[in-house]
């Protein structure tokens, strides 16, 4: 009993000299996998349908708010590094993360991006530096307010088909939107909008899941598809476009 209490007081020893060695060197295991920052953007006129259905009127577009809470990311770490948010990850076969995707601030881009599909729509959109609505008179006939509760895309390697690894990326995006007619301060129409895009469809070119074609090369592409779409969804709200038509705006 001894020798073997011995035996492990030196094995502990050397295992904390060898932990000692390492920090002394800065060994600290395996780096963390490298990082990418992606290009978000909205694709104009990608969704058809909606444009020019809406009245002619001014709506104010406030500043989105992020409300993402992560929850199906797949990942912990989930906190911006140098002010770009995390928005997705690559992982490789085993599932193991292999890249860790960002982007610039989020709000600016989604705002500019709503303000475009309102000018699709035929109204006459102008952005505000605000993202959480006062009742107050503006010039503007409506204002909208939205919040950010999904931007995520995952680009994944799967199994080698006849040629070359296969690729998945699978994006979603949603908002939480509310309009508001001031100077009152119960939201005129409230509703969400949202959108998942798969690169490549499954079954799209009649092919096997192996032999399946990208047609996005970078993963913040995917995801801007659907953003666009998710954007876009707003004014493809019947209800929304039916309240603003019948809506009988008085002089100010």
């Amino acid at each position: 009993m001894r020798k073997s209490r011995a035996t492990c007081l030196a094995l502990a020893t050397v295992a904390a000299l060898i932990l000692a060695g390492c920090a002394a060197l800065g060994i600290e295991g395996p780096p963390p996998p490298p990082t990418s920052v992606q290009t978000l953007e909205y694709y104009p006129f990608q969704v058809k349908g909606y444009q020019d259905s809406y009245p002619h009127r001014r709506i104010l577009i406030l500043a989105p708010s992020d409300a993402r809470d992560f929850r199906d990311a797949g990942t912990p770490d989930h906190e911006p590094v140098g002010g770009n948010p995390a928005v997705g990850l690559t992982t490789a076969e085993d599932g193991s993360i292999v890249q860790r995707l960002y982007s610039a601030p989020l709000a600016p881009i989604v705002q500019k991006a709503i303000a475009r599909a309102a000018e699709e729509a035929g109204m006459t959109a102008s952005l505000a530096t605000d993202s959480e609505y006062k009742p107050r008179r503006v010039s503007e006939d409506y204002v909208l307010a939205s919040k950010i509760t999904r931007c995520w895309v995952k680009k994944h390697r799967g199994n080698t088909g006849r040629y070359g690894p296969v690729w998945t990326s699978a994006a979603d995006f949603s908002l939480d939107i509310a309009i508001y007619k001031p100077p009152f301060a119960t939201p005129f129409w409230e509703g969400v909008s949202s959108a998942e895009y798969t690169d490549p469809p499954v079954g799209s070119f009649g092919l096997g899941p192996e032999d399946e074609a990208g047609i996005y090369d970078e993963p913040g592409q995917v995801l801007s598809v659907a953003l666009t779409r998710s954007v876009a969804g707003i004014f493809q709200h019947n209800d929304l476009r039916n309240l603003l038509l019948e809506d009988q705006l008085h002089p100010r």
